[in-house]
C-alpha cells in the first residue's frame, strides 16, 4: 500500500527538524545532527502507528524506541505533535533541571517506551518488546478476535550497532523470527570520533542477514519519502523475520556543518540555525514554530485514527470477554497491573525439620509452584538452565512455531550465552506492559556482564528478576574466575535495586514475594550451589521485611548479622560462643533495600544501641558499615577447591567467626556503642 505525500507532509518534516534544532539551541546543549537526518523517517512511521496519547499505556499500541537516545529532541518533537502531554513550553525547557525533556529519553514520560542513551540498549529493549507482543498475541488472540497485532519500531545508529549488547539481542531476534520488529539504521557514517571509516567498516547488512533478518536499503533517507514508506510496508509483510532498514542519511541535513561530526553533539551556531530556517521556508527570527496545518495533519491522520482504533479495540475486548470470560478477566487484571488474588499462598514454607537444600533448588520449587497461577511470568536462562534451575517441568519454550522447538505462547526463553542481551531484553518485556514479570538466570558473577542493563532496570523501574545462582566461594572448584566477590556490593550500591541473598527456603519464598509484588523495583536473587539447612527462627513473614532477628537473647554481648550460606555457619558460631558464656544475637539481612524501607523503630529494634554489630559474608565488606561496626568478609579473590575446604582455608567457619566476635566484643568493651543506623540526617 503506497502512501501519498503532500506539501503539508514536507512542511511537517521541516517542522520536526526545526523544533529539534530549536530545543538544542535553547539549551545550548544536545545533539541536533541525527534529528535533521531522521525527521522524514520519524514522520512516516508515526503516520502509521497505532497510538492514543490520552491512553499511552494501551496494550495494543505500536511501540517506538529511539535507541540512539542522544537524538531525543526528535522524539520530543514527535510526542508534542502527536498530542502527548508535552507542550511547546516543555520543549523550550529541554535539558533543564526538572524538565519533562531530559537529555536522554526517560521511561516515566508518557510516550517514551524505554529509557535510552547508553548505546545498544534501546534496540535490545525493542527485541524484548517484540517478544512480549508475540507472546501476548499467541496467548490471547483467537481466530475470531485479534487483541494484539502491534509492531515495535526502533531507530538505531552506528554506535548502537557497535555495542556488543545489540549483537546479542539482534542475533536472538533473528533466531526467534520476530516479524513484528522493524529497525531503521541511521547510516550517516559519523560517530563522535569522526567518520566511521576510522573504526567501523564492517558490512552491517551482511551481518544482519546472517542473523536471519530481512535487510532493506533506502539510498536517500533525507528526502525520498516514497522509498522510506515502501521499505516499511515491505518490512510489515515479513512475518517470519525482523527487518533492518539501512537508511543512508546526512547527519545535520541542511546545516552548514552537514555530514561532519561537528554537528553530532553541539548546538548549531546562530547563523547556521537562521540559514536552516530560511532554507526550509520558515521565519529565521522565530523559534518553536508549528504551523497550524501541521497540527491539523497530525490530528486528522494520527491522533483521531488512534483514538478510534483504541475505542474499537475496547469494544473487541468486551465481546471477547463475553465469549471467553476467564481469559477476558485475566487480560483486564494484567492490564490493570494486578496479580491474582491469593497467588502467594503457593509459596512454599519450611521448618527446621525439613532437609537441607541449595537455595537455587528452592528457587526452582518456587517457580514450579507459582507458574500456573501467574501467566504473566516469563523467564529463561543464559544457557545455564540446568545450573540456574529456572525452568519448570511443564514449561513450553518461547520459539517460532516453525522450529518445532516450542511456540510463541511458550514462557521459557532460551537466551543462549548472552547475559547482557538477556537483561536488556527483560527490560523490554517488562516495558511492554500487561504486567509481564520477566526473570532471567545466570551465575551471579556474570550479572556483572549485564550491569549496563541492570542499571537501566533500576533507573527505569522495571521490576525484572535476576535469578543469580552460584553466589559465592561455595561454588568451589570453578575458582576465582567464577566466584563473585564484589558483585553484590556493586549492585547494593544501585538506587532502587533489591539484592536478595536468602539463607533458606522461607527467605527464598520471601524474596520472590517481594520481587513479584513490587511494581517499580528490580531484584537480584543470589542463590547458593551448596545445600543449606532450614533455620530455626526464619519465616516468610519476617524475611519480607528484608532483615529480622533470627535468634534473640537477653543482655547480648554482640549482634552477628549475616546473609545466605554464612547464616547457618553464624548460628553454629553463636553456639560455640555460648560455650564460653558469650551471648550473641543473630540477625538475618537478606536484602538491604527492603530493610531500608522499614520504619526507623523497626530497624533500631533489629540493630539496637548498646550492642556491637559484626557482619559475616564471604563477599566484599564494602557497604556493610551501614549496619555493622565490624565486618568479616572477603576483600580478596576466592580460590579453586572443594567448597568446604575453601571456606575452611579462609576461616569462614564457626571457629573463625567466634574468634572475630570475641575480638569485637573486647574492642568495644567499656565503650559507648551506638547503632550504626543513627544518622544526623
Amino acid at each position: 500500500m503506497s502512501q501519498q505525500f503532500t506539501e503539508v507532509d514536507k512542511l511537517a518534516i521541516s517542522t520536526i527538524r526545526l523544533l529539534s534544532v530549536d530545543q538544542v539551541a535553547a539549551a545550548n546543549s544536545g545533539h541536533p545532527g541525527a534529528p535533521l537526518g531522521l525527521a522524514p523517517a520519524a514522520h512516516i512511521i508515526w503516520k502509521q502507528m497505532k497510538l492514543n496519547p490520552s491512553h499511552p499505556e494501551w496494550v495494543n499500541r505500536d511501540r517506538f524506541v529511539l535507541s540512539n537516545g542522544h537524538a531525543c529532541a526528535l522524539l520530543y518533537s514527535m510526542l508534542h505533535l502527536s498530542g502527548y502531554d508535552l507542550s511547546i513550553e516543555d520543549l523550550k525547557s529541554f535539558r533543564q533541571l526538572g524538565s519533562k525533556c531530559p537529555g536522554h529519553p526517560e521511561y516515566e514520560l508518557p510516550g517514551v517506551e524505554v529509557t535510552t542513551g547508553p548505546l545498544g540498549q534501546g534496540i535490545s529493549n525493542a527485541v524484548g518488546l517484540a517478544i512480549a507482543q508475540a507472546n501476548f498475541a499467541a496467548t490471547y488472540n483467537k481466530p475470531d478476535y485479534t487483541l494484539s497485532d502491534s509492531y515495535t519500531f526502533a531507530f538505531l545508529g552506528d554506535g548502537c550497532l557497535q555495542e556488543g549488547v545489540s549483537s546479542e539481542a539482534s542475533s536472538l531476534a533473528g533466531h526467534l523470527k520476530l516479524g513484528n520488529l522493524i529497525a531503521l539504521y541511521d547510516d550517516n557514517q559519523i560517530t563522535i570520533d569522526g567518520d566511521t571509516n576510522v573504526s567501523f567498516t564492517e558490512d552491517v547488512e551482511k551481518r544482519y542477514e546472517a542473523y536471519g533478518w530481512e535487510v532493506l536499503h533506502v539510498a536517500n533517507g533525507n528526502e525520498d519519502l516514497a522509498a522510506i514508506a515502501q521499505a516499511i510496508s515491505q518490512a510489515k509483510q515479513s512475518k517470519d523475520k525482523p527487518t533492518l532498514i539501512k537508511m543512508t542519511t546526512t547527519i545535520g541535513f541542511g546545516s552548514l556543518q552537514a555530514g561532519t561530526h561537528s554537528v553530532h553533539g553541539a548546538a548549531l551556531k546562530p547563523d547556521d540555525v537562521k540559514q536552516l530556517k530560511t532554507k526550509f521556508g520558515f521565519n529565521p527570527d522565530q523559534s518553536f514554530v508549528v504551523p497550524q496545518e501541521v497540527y491539523d495533519l497530525y490530528n486528522t491522520q494520527i491522533i483521531q485514527p488512534g483514538v478510534q482504533q483504541f475505542n474499537e479495540w475496547n469494544q473487541v475486548l468486551e465481546k471477547y470477554s463475553e465469549k471467553y470470560p476467564d481469559l477476558g478477566a485475566e487480560i483486564k487484571r494484567r492490564v490493570a497491573g494486578e496479580l491474582p488474588q491469593d497467588w502467594a499462598k503457593a509459596l512454599p514454607r519450611y521448618t527446621p525439620q525439613d532437609s537441607a537444600v541449595a537455595t537455587r533448588k528452592l528457587s526452582e520449587i518456587v517457580l514450579q509452584n507459582i507458574q500456573s497461577l501467574l501467566p504473566e511470568m516469563i523467564g529463561g536462562s543464559a544457557d545455564l538452565t540446568s545450573s540456574n534451575l529456572t525452568r519448570w517441568k511443564e514449561a513450553v519454550d518461547f520459539q517460532p512455531p516453525s522450529s518445532g522447538l516450542g511456540d510463541y505462547a511458550g514462557r521459557y526463553i532460551r537466551y543462549g550465552v548472552r547475559e547482557h542481551g538477556m537483561a536488556a531484553i527483560m527490560n523490554g518485556i517488562s516495558a511492554f506492559g500487561a504486567n509481564y514479570k520477566a526473570y532471567g538466570g545466570t551465575f551471579l558473577n556474570f550479572v556483572s556482564y549485564a550491569s549496563g542493563a541492570v542499571r537501566l532496570a533500576a533507573l527505569s523501574g522495571h521490576p525484572v528478576i535476576y535469578v543469580a545462582t552460584h553466589d559465592s566461594i561455595g561454588l568451589g572448584e570453578d575458582g576465582p574466575t567464577h566466584q563473585p566477590i564484589e558483585t553484590l556490593a556493586h549492585f547494593r550500591a544501585l538506587p532502587n535495586m533489591q539484592v536478595w541473598r536468602p539463607a533458606d527456603g522461607n527467605e527464598v519464598s520471601a524474596a520472590y514475594h517481594v520481587a513479584l509484588t513490587n511494581k517499580h523495583t528490580p531484584a537480584i536473587i543470589a542463590l547458593s550451589r551448596q545445600n543449606l539447612p532450614q533455620l530455626e527462627g526464619s519465616s516468610v513473614e519476617n524475611a519480607v521485611k528484608g532483615g529480622y532477628v533470627l535468634q534473640e537473647v537477653e543482655n547480648a554481648d554482640i549482634t552477628l548479622v549475616s546473609t545466605g550460606s554464612e547464616l547457618s555457619i553464624t548460628v553454629d558460631a553463636a553456639k560455640k560462643l555460648a560455650e564460653s558464656n558469650i551471648k550473641a544475637r543473630i540477625v538475618s539481612l537478606p536484602d538491604f533495600h527492603t530493610f531500608d524501607q522499614q520504619s526507623e523503630e523497626y530497624q533500631l529494634a533489629v540493630f539496637p544501641d548498646g550492642v556491637p554489630v559484626m557482619s559475616i559474608e564471604v563477599l566484599a565488606t564494602s557497604g556493610w558499615a551501614k549496619y555493622a561496626h565490624e565486618s568479616f568478609g572477603l576483600d580478596r579473590f576466592g580460590a579453586s577447591g572443594k567448597a568446604p575446604e575453601v571456606y575452611k582455608s579462609l576461616e569462614f567457619t564457626p571457629e573463625g567467626i567466634a574468634t572475630r566476635a570475641e575480638k569485637t566484643i573486647a574492642f568495644y568493651k567499656d565503650k559507648q556503642v551506638i547503632s550504626p543506623l543513627h544518622k544526623p540526617f
